[in-house]
C-alpha cells in the first residue's frame, strides 16, 4: 500500500483510518478508477464484499 498525506475515509461509512491500528489499519480496501482511489474500512468491505468480487475480471475465477 503506498504512502499519501491525504486522510483516508471510508467511502461509505466515512470512518477515518488513523483511528485504526493493528491489523485493523491494514485490512482496509482500496479501489482505484479513473477518479481516483475509494477506501472501504473492514466492516463495510466485509458487507460489500459480492460488490467486490464482481468488479474482478473473469480470469479470475
Amino acid at each position: 500500500m503506498s504512502e499519501t498525506s491525504e486522510p483516508i475515509h471510508c467511502e461509505r461509512c466515512g470512518r477515518d483510518r488513523a483511528a485504526d491500528t493493528g491489523v485493523d489499519a491494514l485490512a482496509w480496501a482500496s479501489d482505484t478508477d479513473a477518479s481516483g482511489t475509494q477506501w472501504l474500512c473492514p466492516d463495510c468491505a466485509r458487507d460489500h464484499v459480492r460488490d467486490i468480487e464482481g468488479k474482478l475480471p473473469r480470469e479470475y475465477w
